[in-house]
């Protein structure tokens, strides 16, 4: 149960994101896959860094092999086309219509191979008044409305990371998993169609539901005052953040945490609609508690009340977090060019195993001449 994927071939077609992580969360499960890239500078994502391995690329595309084909060329297409004629899946995340353009239509990809899965990730799907915009992360949580829960319209300002591209990504792993279980029941290829506006919006039903239903736009303190999520600053400047939910125990344990007793007779915070009601308030109030002790003072007294808490953490404190370093959750990798980098494991495991995941990122072409030898490419 290590490799799961282990007799899927992937050809991957994939630049930047979308597509990529969506070939790394196949290659994670055991699947071979091939990632196909132009000769000058292949993945956009590997020039971040000013070199052909940014720290970007190499986020997306452990696991895989690189081969270098020239897609604008008859010998490109041709060794394209003897790929695809052996490979299980076809992912791809192009701008919609230029599949058919490089001359592998669907009804040429059916021909060339009756059992492929092909998935292809476009910004707004194949049809539609938008279908031949450009799309990037932005502009797809802009569109979707999650920006609209996120960003403060006083100061606004995007952060953090990327959304719509990796939720684009997996909603597409869903997809290619799903109809690869269809094809062992019946044995035909299938088209596997994934947007990045739908898949954000997919991705964050809550106000949408609320909005049809209760007539209530969603703003950026809607879910968090729901759900009485805080962040507070502490007198050493770190933070702490606490989900209290609506669970009274954990009401109940906070203030007795902080030593605030007093709020419990407050009638603007005395039940879980009130609380929501008044977020800002709450917020103020504590915020100035929080500002008289250090960190490590109030994660002691919220962990010895059992409340829902953790600091804020950046990324060297993650990885030397205890639980994380417990789970193994990074680990080293080597590339025969590249040398010693840092991993991450897979999310999953099945039946107590996570599968070897133990191959950097390809250098650019790193695969070509053993993959053109394989396949008996031109």
């Amino acid at each position: 149960m290590k490799d799961t994927l282990d007799d899927i071939l992937v050809i991957e077609l994939g630049t930047v994101l979308t597509a990529p992580l969506a070939g790394m969360m196949l290659a994670d499960m055991g699947a071979r896959v091939i990632k196909v890239e132009h000769p000058e500078g292949g993945d956009p994502f590997r020039r971040h860094a000013g070199t052909l391995y940014s720290p970007h690329f190499v986020a997306y595309n452990r696991n895989k092999e690189s081969i270098q084909l020239n897609l604008q060329t008859e010998a490109g297409k041709a060794d394209l086309a003897k790929l695809i004629a052996r490979a299980d899946v076809l992912l791809d995340n192009y701008r919609s219509g230029v599949m058919p353009r490089l001359g592998f239509d669907d009804a040429r990809l059916k021909a060339l191979n009756p059992r492929l899965i092909q998935c292809s990730i476009t910004g707004f799907g194949a049809s539609g008044p938008y279908r031949d915009r450009p799309c990037y992360d932005a502009v797809a949580v802009a569109l979707s409305g999650i920006a609209a829960q996120m960003v403060d319209p006083a100061q606004p300002s995007l952060k953090g990371p990327s959304l719509s591209d990796n939720i684009t990504g997996m909603y597409a792993a869903y997809g290619i998993l799903s109809a690869l279980h269809a094809r062992g029941r019946h044995g035909q290829g299938a088209k596997v169609e994934v947007n990045m506006l739908e898949a954000s919006i997919a991705f964050s039903p809550e106000g949408f539901a609320q909005y049809t239903r209760l007539g209530m736009v969603p703003n950026p303190l809607s879910r968090v005052a729901v759900s009485q999520s805080y962040a507070f600053r502490s007198k050493d400047g770190r933070l702490v953040s606490v989900h209290l939910s609506s669970v009274e125990k954990f009401w109940q344990g906070f203030v007795q945490a902080i030593g605030r007793a007093d709020l419990l007779d407050d009638a603007r915070f005395q039940t879980p609609p009130a609380r929501a009601k008044h977020y800002e308030e709450l917020a103020g109030e504590v915020a100035e508690t929080f500002a008289s002790r250090d960190q490590a003072y109030w994660c002691e007294r919220l962990q010895a009340n059992d409340v829902p808490h953790a600091p804020v953490n950046s990324a060297p404190q993650v990885m030397e977090d205890a639980q994380v370093r417990h789970l193994e959750t990074f680990y080293e990798v080597r590339h025969p060019e590249q040398g010693a980098m840092t991993a991450i494991h897979r999310p999953v495991r099945i039946n107590g195993q996570r599968g070897p995941s133990d191959k950097a990122a390809p250098t650019l072409g790193e695969h070509t001449e053993t993959i053109r030898r394989e396949f008996g490419l031109s």
